[in-house]
């Protein structure tokens, strides 16, 4: 009965868009394997795929098979813009049989005398990651039978592209952490460093970062930070933000000034993005640290044969975020002989089942005092311990040398 070639014809070409053996393909040969696959089932002259960027509003030819110099001359349309736009702001499937400029931005397509087009939003867990169109340069119709198997070849390449895009962002993110968090510190007159940076479970990395620097006169700059959100984009905002603090800190007569121009710089190109930080300044005699906290939680301190306390200082407004510019204050704390400094990041103490006071208690009563490295140790275990951190760890500590006689 002619119902079931027809039924036949329909598995064989869904059995061609799922086949599981695609699934072992990297994205490039995957999206050029899948279009071929597209224009053969269909019998179109050309199939495409474009990638939304978000930030943009635009989306990006990143593939195609049968006009390919969409891809070499980096095809863009707006979202909302011609067709392939009105198919990422519609969310939903495009079909036009009039190609040319009124109705279509890309002029390859017309060009190329393309006479009907049907394109589907590439759609994951609710998110559009892109569009995939086919075009034919005879006159043809699409029936609903091929909307469907348009889409389903469409969601099989959105997800593909979302473990691909998150995949390179966890291997930027982590490459770009390591290159600006050193594994060792190296000592410097008078003190001695050690450190831990942990990623939350959940995440592979965030925006938290710390950093000890020379600073003229002799001076040593120590910056404990952490960039509100987690992953490439907040470990890049870090790596800015490492930076330009570097350079205030050259110039700025304390922390508090360092600080109130980073802010300022945050407000300026990096709208919408708050960040908390601890910097300090040791003058040569390593006597005292100045200190200012922008939002951050305090330094705790430990000194021989008492109980280690988190320093009373001051918490003044995060930088960035819109926040207006506001007066910053810089507090003198004395260092006294063989002490143990602790900066850390908001993970090691908050806790979503504890209370954020039984977090500072843990670590008062692990801080002490010794060689760095067992002290970084020390604080782990009894703060993380055996459990994965919720939230990115980071943990700096500095220990005043001993004077030798």
């Amino acid at each position: 009965m002619p119902v079931e070639p027809t039924a036949r014809d329909r598995l064989r070409r869904l059995e061609s868009i799922t086949d599981a053996a695609l699934g072992r393909l990297d994205l490039e040969p995957l999206l050029r394997t899948l279009l071929e696959r597209v224009r053969e089932l269909f019998d179109v002259d050309t199939a495409t795929v474009l990638r939304h960027d978000e930030a943009a509003g635009q989306l990006t030819a990143i593939a195609s098979a049968g006009i390919e110099e969409e891809v070499f001359q980096g095809v863009r349309v707006a979202v909302g813009s011609g067709f392939a736009g009105r198919v990422a702001a519609q969310r939903a499937p495009v079909l036009i049989d009039h190609v040319d400029e009124s109705t279509v931005i890309n002029a390859l397509l017309w060009e190329r005398g393309l006479k009907v087009l049907l394109g589907v939003p590439m759609l994951a867990r609710g998110e559009l990651v892109g569009v995939l169109h086919i075009g034919s340069t005879v006159k043809r119709a699409f029936d609903a039978d091929d909307i469907e198997l348009l889409q389903v070849a469409a969601a099989r390449l959105a997800l593909t592209m979302v473990a691909e895009a998150a995949g390179e962002d966890r291997a930027a993110a982590t490459a770009l952490q390591r290159s600006l968090l050193p594994a060792r510190i190296a000592s410097v007159p008078g003190m001695d460093f050690a450190s831990r940076y942990v990623p939350g479970a959940d995440f592979a990395v965030g925006g938290d970062w710390y950093d000890v620097f020379p600073l003229p006169g002799d001076r040593l700059g120590i910056v404990m930070g952490d960039v509100a959100g987690h992953g490439l984009g907040a470990a890049v905002v870090m790596g800015r933000l490492r930076s330009a603090l570097r350079a205030y800190a050259l110039d700025a007569a304390s922390p508090a000034e360092a600080l109130g121009k980073l802010s300022r710089k945050m407000n300026h190109f990096e709208k919408g993005i708050m960040a908390t930080v601890a910097y300090a300044v040791v003058p040569p005699d390593r006597e005292t640290l100045v200190l200012s906290l922008a939002g951050h939680p305090p330094p705790v301190l430990a000194t021989p044969g008492s109980p280690a306390r988190l320093l009373d200082v001051p918490p003044d407004l995060p930088v960035g975020l819109g926040l207006p510019p506001a007066d910053r204050r810089d507090t003198v704390v004395a260092l006294p002989p063989e002490c143990a400094l602790g900066f850390y990041t908001d993970g090691l103490v908050e806790r979503r089942d504890a209370d954020l006071d039984d977090g500072f208690r843990k670590l008062t009563t692990a801080m002490t005092t010794g060689d760095p490295e067992a002290v970084c140790a020390r604080v782990m275990a009894a703060l993380v311990g055996t459990n994965p951190a919720q939230d990115d760890v980071a943990l700096l500590v500095a220990t005043k040398r001993p004077v030798r006689p």
